[in-house]
C-alpha cells in the first residue's frame, strides 16, 4: 500500500477494506466523522480499530480475568502493570508479542520487540533490571527453523546485551503446527519507587505536547493494523518494510534521559510510541486522561523530509517517546534530553476539546473524537463452536490404547533420545548469546525452574517465570491453560518465591473462525478460574490474534509470565544437586499419564485426547510447603516435574548442578515408562540433608501434602529402578553423567546448523 498512491486516491469503502475495515466498520467510520474521512482519518482509523490495538474480538471476554488484589498498585490499562513488592518499592512487568514480524524479519522483529517492551517499563517509570522470552519455532528439521531460530534469538541478545538489561530465562519449543508461523513473546520486569509510578494519562489544557527519541521514518507503517491483524498470506513475507528496525544504544541513552527526566515535577504524562506510532500514543493518552490532542506535523522530526502526514502518523519507528509537560517546563525537559543527544521538540498541546487533531502546512488532516478512537472502537461477541475431536482444526487426537503401544525394552535408550530431542534438550546454545549478569542483580540465572533478580531496596528478590504447554491446550484449552498457571506457580515456589501477580500472552489462531473463538475463550475462564484459587491476578498483557498461516491456526498457546516475591534474597533455592548423601524426596499428588506428554509424541508419534487431571488446590498446598521449607532453612534445592516426567526432571537436577548423580527407586505403574517418563501436575523434587528430611516429612504431613523418599545422590550415574525386581531382574535405567550430557548438550546447536535431522536420523 504505496502512501504516494494514496495521497491522490479517493477515499471509499474498497480503500477501507484494504486498510483492513470491514464495511460495517467503514460505515461506521462515517457516522462518528458525519462524512467521507481524509486519508489520513481512514490510516488513523485502521491502526485504531485494528485487533493488535483494540483487542475487538477479546475485550468482551478478557473482563473475566481477576485485576485486582491486595498488591495490585496498576492493573490492565496502562503501559505495564505492577504490584507493591513492599519497602516502598513497586515492580512493573508486561509480556507482548511480536510474532509476524519476527517470522518475516527474525532479527529486526525479535530485537525491536525486546526494544518495545523495554519502553513499556520505563515509561511507567522503573528501570527495567530483567528480560525474559518464550518462543515457539517449527519442527526442528523444518528448512525455514535454523534461519528463524537464529535471527530471533540473535536479535534478542543483540538488543538486550546492547542495551545493557539483563536477559535472565525463557523457553523455546519446537513444533510443526507453527512452521508458517512461530511465536516471539518478549517479557521485562523493572523497578520503581512505589510513590514514583508514572502513568499515561495527558491532562492539562494547553500543556505541551513533546516528542523525544529518534527520528520518523518510513519502517513499521501498518504494522499494527495489516501484519499483526490478519493472517499471513503468500505475499506476507514480502512485507519487510512494515517491520521496524530497532537501535539499541538509542533506547539506552533514552531510558537514563526520560528516568532522568522523570525526577522533576515537569512531566505530566509518558507514552511510548509502539503499535501504530505516534497515532496511538497521543490518542491513547488523550482518551485516558478524557482531554484532546492536537499535533503540528510539521514538527515532526523525520529522516526523510518526504513523508507525508498519513506516513507520519502511522510509522512505527523505533526509540521515540511522547510526553505531556507542565507548561512553561518545555526549555528544562529539552535540555536533559539534550544532554543524552537526543531529539525533544514541541509537537503539540492538550486541548480541552476530546479531538485529536493533526495539521499539516496550514491544513488539518485528521479531526476526530478520541472517543471515537478507543471506547467507541467495536467489540465484538464473535461465534463460537467446541471443535469436534479428531476433525475440526485438526488438533484433536483420540483416546489412547494402551494395548496397541508396546512397551520399550530399553528404557535408557529412551531416556538418552528424550534427553536429546528438541523440546527437551539444554537451552545453553540460546542463553549462552544473552548476558544474564548486566546490573550484577541476578541471583538465579538462566537454567534454573524461575529468574531470580536482587532488589536491594527491599533486602529481598523478585522471582519471574514463562510458561506454557501448547501441547496441553490443544488438547483442552481449559485444563492446558490452568496447567501453564499451575507450573508458572510450581517455578516460582522452587526457588522459594511466592507467587503475587501474572501477565499474560494469548496467542491464537483466527476469532473469525468458531473454533479457535471457542479456544480463546474456554482459554481464557481456564487463567480466570486458576488465578481465583491461585491468588495471581492477572495486571497486564497482550492478545495476539490471526496467527494463521494460509488458513492454518496455530495451537492455542496462552503464556503466562509470573512474578514472584522473595521475602530474604540469601534463601534462594537452585535446581542443580550441590552435593553427596542428600536424600531425594517427592512431593506432591500428581499422577503421571503418557497423553500428551513429549514422550508419547516422539516414541509413538500419538498425542491422545486429554491432558493431564489439574488439581489446583493441591497445587497450591504443594508450591505453599516447598516456599516454607526454603525460608526456613530446610530445602536448598528444589525442581518442579513437567515435561517429560520424573527421568527428565533428575536428569536435569545432576546436570545442572555440581555433576553430582543420584540413585533413585519409583513406585511401580502399570508400566515403566509411565512412571518415568509420564507427565502430570503437582510434583516437586527436593534435594534435603538427611537431618531435615523427619522435620521436611513433619511439615508436608501437617500441610496434607503427599512425600516420598526415593533415594539418595551421589556418584557419576542416573540410575532410576522402577518398581521391585521380577525374576527378570529389576527394569531400571543405568546411564553416566557424561552420556546424558554429551546428548543434551548436541541438539541445538545442530538444530541452528541446520544438520539435526541428519543426525536425528544417523542415531
Amino acid at each position: 500500500m504505496k502512501s504516494s498512491r494514496l495521497a491522490k486516491q479517493e477515499v471509499d469503502e474498497m480503500l477501507a477494506l484494504e486498510h483492513g475495515l470491514t464495511a460495517d466498520e467503514y460505515r461506521s467510520v462515517q457516522a462518528h466523522l458525519g462524512r467521507v474521512p481524509t486519508i489520513e482519518e481512514l490510516g488513523v482509523f485502521s491502526v485504531m480499530w485494528s485487533e493488535h490495538c483494540s483487542y475487538k474480538s477479546s475485550r468482551f471476554h478478557l473482563r473475566k480475568l481477576p485485576t485486582e488484589g491486595p498488591r495490585v498498585l496498576q492493573g490492565p490499562g496502562e503501559n505495564a502493570g505492577g504490584i507493591d513488592i513492599g519497602g516502598g518499592m513497586a515492580a512493573i512487568f508486561k509480556i507482548e508479542s511480536h510474532n509476524h514480524p519476527s517470522y518475516i524479519e527474525p532479527y529486526q522483529g525479535a530485537a525491536t520487540g525486546v526494544g518495545g517492551i523495554l519502553r513499556d517499563i520505563f515509561t511507567m517509570g522503573a528501570r527495567p533490571v530483567a528480560n525474559m522470552n518464550s518462543l515457539r519455532f517449527g519442527a526442528a528439521d523444518h528448512e525455514k527453523t535454523p534461519f528463524l531460530l537464529g535471527g530471533v534469538v540473535a536479535g534478542i541478545g543483540g538488543y538486550g546485551n546492547s542495551v545493557g538489561v539483563a536477559t535472565v530465562g525463557g523457553e523455546v519449543c519446537f513444533d510443526s503446527a507453527y512452521n508458517g508461523n512461530i511465536l516471539v513473546n518478549a517479557f521485562t520486569l523493572g523497578v520503581v519507587a512505589r510513590d514514583a509510578i508514572f502513568r499515561a494519562r495527558a491532562s492539562g489544557h494547553g500543556n505541551p505536547v513533546l516528542y523525544v527519541g529518534s527520528k520518523t521514518g518510513r519502517d513499521g507503517i501498518h504494522g499494527a493494523s495489516l501484519l499483526a491483524s490478519s493472517e499471513f498470506k503468500e505475499e506476507s513475507e514480502q512485507m519487510k518494510p512494515t517491520v521496524q528496525v530497532g537501535d539499541p544504544f538509542t533506547e539506552n541513552v533514552l531510558i537514563e534521559a526520560l528516568l532522568e527526566a522523570m525526577r522533576s515535577d515537569d512531566l505530566v504524562a509518558v507514552q511510548d510510541m509502539g503499535a501504530a506510532g505516534l497515532t496511538s500514543s497521543t490518542v491513547e493518552m488523550a482518551s485516558r486522561g478524557d482531554v484532546g490532542i492536537r499535533l503540528d506535523l510539521d514538527c515532526i522530526p523525520l529522516r526523510d523530509p518526504t513523508l507525508t502526514p498519513y506516513e507520519m502518523l502511522l510509522s512505527e519507528s523505533q526509540e521515540r517517546m511522547v510526553l505531556v509537560v507542565r507548561r512553561g517546563s518545555e526549555s528544562r525537559v529539552g535540555a536533559v534530553f539534550a544532554r543524552w543527544g537526543l531529539d525533544c521538540t514541541v509537537v503539540g498541546e492538550v486541548t480541552e476539546a476530546q479531538v485529536f487533531r493533526a495539521d499539516h502546512r496550514g491544513r488539518t488532516v485528521v479531526a476526530i473524537p478520541v472517543k471515537a478512537l478507543t471506547d467507541d472502537a467495536p467489540v465484538y461477541e464473535r461465534p463460537m463452536r467446541m471443535p469436534v475431536r479428531a476433525a475440526d482444526l485438526g488438533r484433536y487426537g483420540e483416546a489412547l490404547d494402551f494395548r496397541a503401544l508396546a512397551e520399550p525394552k530399553d528404557l535408557a535408550r529412551e531416556l538418552l533420545d528424550l534427553v536429546g530431542s528438541p523440546n527437551l534438550c539444554s537451552r545453553r546454545w540460546v542463553y549462552e548469546q544473552y548476558d544474564s549478569f548486566v546490573g550484577g542483580n541476578t541471583l538465579a540465572h538462566p537454567g534454573s525452574d524461575a529468574a531470580v533478580v536482587r532488589v536491594r531496596e527491599t533486602g529481598g528478590a523478585l522471582a519471574m517465570t514463562t510458561d506454557c504447554n501448547s501441547r496441553y491446550c490443544a488438547l483442552d484449552p481449559y485444563a492446558g491453560t490452568q496447567h501453564a498457571v499451575a507450573e508458572a506457580v510450581r517455578n516460582l515456589a522452587c526457588t522459594g518465591a511466592r507467587a503475587a501477580a501474572l501477565s499474560d500472552c494469548l496467542n491464537f489462531g483466527n476469532p473469525e473462525k468458531p473454533e479457535v473463538m471457542w479456544e480463546l475463550v474456554r482459554s481464557i475462564e481456564g487463567m480466570a478460574a486458576a488465578c481465583a484459587v491461585f491468588g495471581t491476578p492477572v495486571i497486564s498483557g497482550n492478545v495476539s490474534l490471526y496467527n494463521d498461516t494460509l488458513g492454518s491456526s496455530i495451537p492455542p498457546t496462552p503464556v503466562v509470565a509470573m512474578v514472584g516475591i522473595v521475602e530474604d534474597a540469601q534463601r534462594i533455592a537452585r535446581a542443580g544437586i550441590s552435593s553427596a548423601g542428600m536424600t531425594l524426596v517427592l512431593i506432591g499428588g500428581g499422577r503421571p499419564q503418557l497423553e500428551g506428554s513429549e514422550y508419547l509424541a516422539l516414541r509413538y508419534d500419538l498425542r491422545g485426547d486429554r491432558p493431564p487431571v489439574v488439581d489446583l488446590h493441591g497445587e497450591k498446598a504443594m508450591g505453599d510447603l516447598c516456599v516454607t521449607l526454603i525460608e526456613n532453612g530446610i530445602c536448598h534445592v528444589a525442581h518442579d516435574v513437567s515435561d517429560g516426567g520424573i527421568a527428565i526432571t533428575l536428569t536435569e537436577m545432576c546436570l545442572e548442578g555440581s555433576g553430582i548423580g543420584c540413585s533413585v527407586d519409583l513406585q511401580p505403574l502399570d508400566r515403566a515408562d509411565v512412571a518415568l517418563f509420564g507427565e502430570s501436575g503437582c510434583r516437586i523434587v527436593l534435594a534435603l540433608d538427611l537431618s531435615v528430611v523427619a522435620e521436611a516429612e513433619r511439615r508436608a504431613s501437617a500441610a496434607g501434602v503427599p512425600f516420598r523418599v526415593i533415594g539418595t545422590t551421589g556418584g557419576d550415574r542416573l540410575q532410576i529402578k522402577v518398581g521391585t525386581p521380577s525374576a527378570s531382574g529389576a527394569t531400571q535405567v543405568d546411564i553416566a553423567l557424561r552420556d546424558l550430557r554429551e546428548r543434551r548438550e548436541a541438539t541445538l546447536p545442530a538444530i541452528a546448523a541446520g544438520t539435526w535431522g541428519r543426525q536425528a536420523h544417523a542415531a
